[in-house]
């Protein structure tokens, strides 16, 4: 349910037509809430269909021309409806936990290199949004309500980014020590000696 109320927020942001949605979803709504360019097209012909929005006349009809659309009031009073709507958080599914999981069953075999590979992924990530916060946010524009929001919808990013930091040096440091032998009170151990 949530792809038409981006797609709503996005379209009363900026009336635009749906390859510029696309482009707009990579950019910055993506971020947390992505879609493919189907996705969004199908979404539009829905919205349309349903009166929430309409394209707006074009100056010179042709074809293949892109349509742009606007939110029509019933558009608008879906979106603040739905913002107001109780919703209970979402159970996180993240393939990389259940496979830190299995390793628990089967072993870490090759787990500490994804481990650094999500690693890396994670800093740059957070690299990024903090140069949009940088860029986009300076401390002398943080003044209307838009843009206070915008921002705190930016920093739940980085505070998920710092959060996968942390827990993936812990996991990695975790797995990287299972592998690594051990040396008890009569010298070395094998992985079978850790389980005593």
């Amino acid at each position: 349910m949530s792809l038409p109320h981006a797609i709503l927020t996005a379209l009363l942001e900026k009336p635009s037509s749906g390859l510029e949605l696309t482009r707009r979803f990579d950019k910055s709504i993506g971020y947390f809430w992505s879609a493919t360019h189907q996705q969004i097209y199908r979404e539009l012909g829905r919205l349309e269909e349903a009166g929430l929005i309409r394209a707006l006349p074009s100056e010179q009809p042709a074809r293949g021309q892109k349509k742009e659309f606007e939110v029509l009031p019933a558009g608008k009073a879906e979106l603040a409806r739905w913002v107001g709507e109780s919703q209970d958080p979402k159970a996180i599914r993240d393939p990389l936990l259940l496979r830190v999981r299995a390793a628990g069953v089967v072993g870490p075999g090759g787990l500490a290199e994804e481990l650094r590979r999500h690693l890396e992924l994670h800093r740059r990530q957070l690299a990024a949004y903090e140069a949009i916060e940088e860029r986009d946010f300076p401390v002398e524009r943080r003044r209307s309500d838009e843009d206070r929001l915008r921002r705190l919808v930016l920093r739940g990013g980085i505070e998920l980014e710092t959060f996968w930091l942390r827990w993936l040096e812990e996991a990695l440091t975790e797995v990287e020590d299972m592998a690594s032998p051990r040396t008890g009170p009569t010298g070395p151990t094998g992985p079978t000696d850790a389980k005593a």
